[in-house]
């Protein structure tokens, strides 16, 4: 699938099915770079880590179903919902959410995940917070909708405030930590007041009309974010999503899903990012999709930019179909993986991957191989891929291009998206312009033979070359 977006940069799906096409996104036009000098430090840091963990993960894990959005009234194919699971809308809502009182991910171990994500080259992680269906992964004081009420089995578990337990735990592995959280809340009376059935993702009255009502939402919002950011220790992202509560005045009428909001949702995001950069100085906040002074990166979601971007950037992309856990979901090969990391890198982004957790509280077992093997690739390969910029040309037929920071090295990846990856005997591609090597390896083989022709390298690949997975990396130094 295609998405044309607003600053008509063309953008190229990897995915098929109800998640891409539910949740399709624009890169925001008119970005602003943050004036705050710690904000603007924590982003270069941030660009430095390029690959982060991405965690969807709530109550309708135990449906297997995609996250919260069978609640929303709208006919659209990633918001059917199962007879079984209700006859009626209303009773398939009571059922959806007394879920949360059979919820008992007993399995759950963060240290297992962080062991295995750190070995395959994460060095971040958004965990959601908060979806769209209100249910708190938190230990909110603002509703009993939450994993820590007396209701959901799992209170009792001395890790049931699993946000902590995952912010915790991965800051000790040295992972920077983002909290997703979800705007809209449609468990709660002031989004969708009771008095109106809901319509569709907006809020289902109007809040000019009834401005008591919206002022409790914006209250019950900003109390909760101010709970994530000061209780929870060290945050560096604050990931909003729910792109439609938004000012009016910012809507862009060429993007389709952005024609459906009809109402003024307006969450005053100033003072809710005064008060986050006031307990968290220096955080980053994305309100995706938003253009202005809170949206510090913006967020292509299951696509990549066919080129690079002179933005801060980050493709959302999952190793499944599914950002919520389905049984038997189809887990991208670590070839695709590896894929769309260099592409992602060479465009100047950084990849975010959604790894779903299961209702018992793990990943599959499928999972942890991919890992696995991303991890063999990431020790021998790593160099190339963390702390690099993207450098003119990008991309040229299968080779991918990074720099070093400060210029000195360059590397080059060899892709073959056709089949299994096997090295060539040799390999010639151009260099950027004025960089002369003075040494080239490829990483993880012997020393190679190579010679440089005008503003072009060939290398000639010794026999081992066939120990070579995925990507091939030449790295160069001048």
């Amino acid at each position: 699938m295609l998405i044309r977006t607003k600053t008509g940069l063309l953008f190229l799906s990897f995915l098929t099915g109800s998640v891409l096409f539910s949740q399709a996104h624009n890169v925001s036009e008119g970005y602003q770079k943050p004036a705050d000098p710690l904000v603007v430090q924590n982003l270069e840091q941030w660009q430095d880590l390029k690959f982060g963990l991405f965690m969807h993960w709530g109550t309708y894990s135990q449906w297997g179903i995609v996250e919260s959005w069978s609640l929303c009234p709208e006919d659209e194919s990633w918001t059917q919902r199962k007879p079984e699971h209700g006859k009626s809308y209303d009773e398939y809502v009571k059922n959806y959410e007394n879920l949360q009182t059979t919820f008992n991910p007993v399995q759950f171990n963060p240290q297992k995940w962080a062991d295995a994500v750190k070995k395959a080259g994460m060095k971040y992680v958004v965990f959601t917070t908060k979806h769209h269906d209100g249910f708190a992964m938190f230990d909110t004081k603002e509703s009993d909708y939450k994993i820590t009420s007396p209701k959901t089995p799992f209170s009792k578990n001395p890790k049931a405030d699993v946000t902590r337990e995952v912010f915790n735990t991965f800051r000790q592995n040295g992972f920077k930590i983002g909290a997703y959280f979800s705007k809209p809340d449609w468990h709660s009376d002031d989004y969708w007041w009771p008095y109106f059935p809901p319509k569709d993702r907006n809020v289902n009255y109007d809040p000019k009309k009834y401005p008591e009502r919206w002022e409790n939402f914006k209250k019950f919002t900003f109390n909760q974010l101010n709970e994530i950011t000061s209780n929870y220790g060290k945050i560096d992202i604050l990931w909003l999503d729910g792109g439609w509560v938004r000012p009016f005045h910012t809507i862009d009428p060429k993007v389709e899903w952005q024609r459906t909001i009809r109402t003024e949702q307006d969450i005053d995001m100033d003072k809710i990012g005064t008060m986050a950069r006031k307990n968290q100085p220096g955080i980053i906040i994305v309100d995706r999709t938003v253009p202005g002074k809170w949206e510090n990166y913006v967020t292509p979601e299951q696509a990549v930019p066919e080129h690079a971007l002179p933005i801060p950037w980050e493709s959302c992309i999952t190793m499944g179909d599914s950002f919520s856990y389905v049984p038997g979901d189809r887990y991208k090969t670590s070839q695709k993986i590896i894929e769309t990391l260099v592409k992602i890198i060479s465009r100047g982004g950084n990849y975010l991957m959604n790894i779903a957790p299961g209702p018992d509280g793990d990943y599959d077992a499928v999972v942890y191989e991919r890992l696995k093997e991303i991890a063999g690739w990431m020790d021998q390969n790593q160099s190339a891929v963390f702390a690099t910029r993207s450098v003119a040309p990008y991309h040229e037929g299968d080779f991918y291009y990074t720099r070093s920071k400060d210029g000195h090295t360059l590397n080059v990846f060899h892709l073959n998206e056709k089949s299994k990856y096997q090295a060539p005997e040799d390999l010639t591609f151009m260099l950027p312009e004025k960089f002369n090597p003075k040494s080239l390896n490829i990483l993880g083989l012997s020393k190679v033979h190579w010679k440089k022709s005008g503003n072009s390298i060939t290398v000639q690949l010794p026999e081992n070359r066939k120990n070579l997975k995925y990507a091939a990396v030449i790295q160069l130094k001048q």
